[in-house]
């Protein structure tokens, strides 16, 4: 992959306050190895161009996991998704296109980001991204009711509301935001600006940008993924859930 057509993010500088621990959540072990290196495996088979990794919580820690295969770009406070992207930009200019990836889900395989990347590619879209649909919220799906609900409108994805700020309607959603995403580089950094932290959590939702496209007409994408790859680790409790995938054979 051609690092002047897209180049890798991936966001890893949360400090995963509900794991019961003092590392940073990407490098919570899960099946002896920590959360992001499992991502990274299947970065390596799409790409081997070097990412850039953004980090924030005890930074240090994870550049000496990781070492030098990756460039870093610093998250000096942790103001959300979209303040975590823009402290990429430097880094990140020269490129086409931006690819984020999400260092806390290690499921996500290289043919789906392959896939994602195409997709994005073929359609000339501004964003695409990826979703996921569930039957339920019970059970092992229980981890999917924070996430962010795909609104939608005679098909075509609208925006993006993030459970907090749901309304009960939006809540039964069964279609949720899976956390990656490829942007146009130009439309992306002239519009990450915008985005405001007017909602529960005070941050700056890198979903906000749906509905920044949506206002502008612009051409939304999207490639529905299988549940397990959206798995993320946001509590000890999700975590002995990937472990049991794990267990299983289903990594």
């Amino acid at each position: 992959m051609d690092s002047n057509k897209v180049k890798i993010v991936i966001l890893a500088a949360g400090k995963g306050k509900r794991m019961q621990s003092e590392l940073p959540k990407v490098l919570i072990l899960l099946a002896n190895k920590p959360l992001v290196r499992h991502l990274l495996e299947s970065v390596k088979k799409v790409s081997v161009e070097r990412p850039i990794v953004v980090v924030g919580y005890r930074a240090e820690l994870v550049k000496s996991e990781l070492g030098d295969s990756y460039l870093y770009a610093p998250q000096e406070e942790q103001l959300g998704t979209g303040h975590a992207l823009a402290c990429a930009q430097d880094i990140a200019r020269g490129t086409e296109h931006i690819l984020v990836l999400q260092g806390d889900m290690p499921f996500i395989s290289a043919t789906t980001i392959k896939n994602l990347i195409d997709r994005h590619l073929r359609s000339d879209a501004i964003i695409t991204l990826t979703t996921t649909r569930v039957s339920d919220f019970k059970d092992w799906k229980s981890g999917f009711k924070a996430f962010g609900r795909i609104l939608r409108e005679d098909g075509k994805v609208v925006g993006i509301r993030e459970y907090k700020d749901a309304n009960e309607k939006e809540k039964n959603i069964t279609e949720v935001n899976a956390g990656c995403y490829v942007f146009d580089a130009e439309w992306l950094w002239k519009n990450l600006r915008k985005i405001k932290n007017e909602n529960i959590q005070k941050e700056y939702y890198l979903t906000d940008l749906i509905k920044i496209a949506t206002e502008e007409k612009a051409r939304i994408k999207s490639i529905d993924i299988d549940m397990r790859e959206a798995l993320g680790a946001n509590s000890k409790e999700e975590l002995d859930i990937l472990e049991n995938f794990v267990t299983i054979g289903e990594l």
